[in-house]
């Protein structure tokens, strides 16, 4: 199976910086149109929605985002409103902030503003997510899994997400909570899955040719499973550790691009130009 983008994606690996430079934030809004774009800013995820709506209006306004508006969706009944789609018809730029992702699958799945949402980014607007509004963006999300021990049968746990991305599996807070265990888990789990693990304060914008750059300070890390010559999982009990021979582990920092369909680097430069063949 090949990697599958049908529009444009932000995925921001959490704790993206908001007082300095705020090169990853700057981007969305760029992207999003500048002083001409409508920014909605979805807080589902959220535990404290008020407090990081207002956050993040704050830093969009800094950026000279146009117009901004917080959704809180926080039940299937707001989610089905009718208005979600007059509103999302309208937006250039769409951000899901950080807290849990089975909160946004569980709210918005089949809903009118999930929906609105496909329409918005099958049209072009930028669909952007942090933390857990990142893990949601594929088809199958990492929902929780042990980040202190080596990979194991059944140590994670996963479940649908929103599907803007097919064929990868996304973890956030990559380095920074040591995931790299729970990551190869999902790959040895599913072989044709591609493994993204975003450092925080890291972020990818894929594009609709299925090719990505890679934003802020740290790296992203990816586990390719397509080439394991063998592995136990089928063996196994739950507990017992994974045997895993042969991924492919790449690890990019700013600078560097992936063409998810060939699922190989190359230098950013090139990332909406001709590829690199010497790579």
């Amino acid at each position: 199976m090949g990697n599958k983008v049908q529009g444009t994606l932000l995925i921001i690996g959490g704790a993206e910086d908001k007082t300095g430079k705020c090169e990853i934030l700057r981007r969305f809004a760029e992207v999003s149109g500048g002083g001409d774009a409508i920014v909605i800013i979805i807080t589902t995820a959220s535990l404290e929605p008020d407090q990081v709506g207002r956050e993040y209006t704050e830093v969009f306004k800094n950026l000279g985002v146009g117009y901004i508006e917080v959704l809180n969706l926080d039940s299937r009944k707001r989610a089905n409103h009718s208005y979600m789609t007059r509103l999302l018809e309208k937006a250039t730029g769409i951000f899901f902030t950080g807290g849990d992702q089975l909160r946004i699958t569980t709210t918005l799945g089949g809903t009118v503003a999930n929906e609105g949402l496909r329409k918005a980014y099958l049209r072009g607007a930028l669909i952007a997510g942090t933390s857990a509004g990142a893990s949601m963006m594929s088809n199958t999300m990492i929902v929780e899994g042990d980040s202190e021990q080596a990979p194991k049968l059944n140590t994670i746990k996963l479940a649908p997400g929103l599907g803007l991305l097919e064929d990868v599996v996304i973890d956030q807070h990559f380095a920074q909570r040591g995931r790299t265990g729970r990551l190869l888990s999902a790959v040895a789990h599913n072989p044709y899955i591609l493994g993204m693990g975003i450092d925080e304060d890291t972020a990818v914008l894929v594009y609709p040719d299925a090719r990505l750059e890679i934003i802020g300070s740290q790296t992203v890390t990816f586990i390719d499973g397509r080439q394991v010559a063998f592995s136990n999982v089928s063996e196994l009990t739950p507990g017992q550790p994974l045997a895993i021979e042969q991924a492919v582990l790449h690890v990019l920092p700013k600078g560097f691009g992936f063409d998810l369909t060939t699922r190989l680097p190359f230098k950013t430069e090139t990332a909406k130009g001709e590829k690199n063949e010497d790579r």
